[in-house]
């Protein structure tokens, strides 16, 4: 990794200092009043994403916990599984693909942010790709009647698990170029 590419996914814990430089002038605090629309509407996405992945680990813990078997797992967390999926590929494509490019010619000083979270969206692809393949692995199971469908979905809660904290990280980074920007400049699509 070079540090001009800054620090991966895997490996961050908060953005660098340079590219915190607008939410300097608009700190978090601030995002409470009088947000800009699709600022306001970024954050709820975002909460939406935060929300869907804290009940799929609440079901994987009751899981866990033995409130649920694999068929009780099965028909509440498959279909949250997919609308989760859905969701955030597809916001992540209108970011990369509509939003990004217009934030870059708005701003090309946060340019280097909007290529981290560019990264962000391929390491977290590729994750996606992984829970899919394990969700579809347990819903086989157990839909084929497989003699012991725990094994899947074991697999499912750890890949659940791993995936959390990425995620819930690119959240707050993207949050942090993101939602000042928008405050700041307005949209920059309209």
């Amino acid at each position: 990794m070079s540090e001009a590419a800054g620090p991966t996914l895997a490996d961050r814990t908060g953005l660098p200092a340079d590219l915190l430089y607008l939410r300097q002038i608009f700190p978090r605090e601030r995002w409470t009043t009088a947000l800009h629309p699709t600022a306001a509407h970024w954050l709820q996405m975002h909460a939406g994403f935060r929300d869907h992945q804290a009940h799929m680990a609440a079901l994987t813990g009751r899981w866990r916990n033995g409130a649920l078997d694999p068929t009780g797992l099965h028909r509440a967390l498959i279909p949250a599984l997919q609308a989760f999926l859905q969701h955030l590929d597809g916001h992540h494509r209108i970011e990369t693909g509509h939003y990004f490019p217009a934030m870059r010619k708005m701003e090309p000083r946060i340019v280097p942010g909007l290529d981290l979270l560019d990264r962000d969206h391929d390491a977290i692809h590729a994750h996606l790709e992984t829970l899919f393949h394990a969700g579809m692995g347990f819903h086989q199971a157990v839909g084929s009647g497989a003699s012991d469908p725990a094994d899947h979905a074991d697999r499912l809660a750890d890949i659940l698990d791993h995936i959390a904290p990425p995620l819930l990280r690119h959240l707050d980074d993207e949050e942090d170029i993101i939602i000042p920007l928008i405050a700041l400049r307005g949209d920059p699509t309209g």
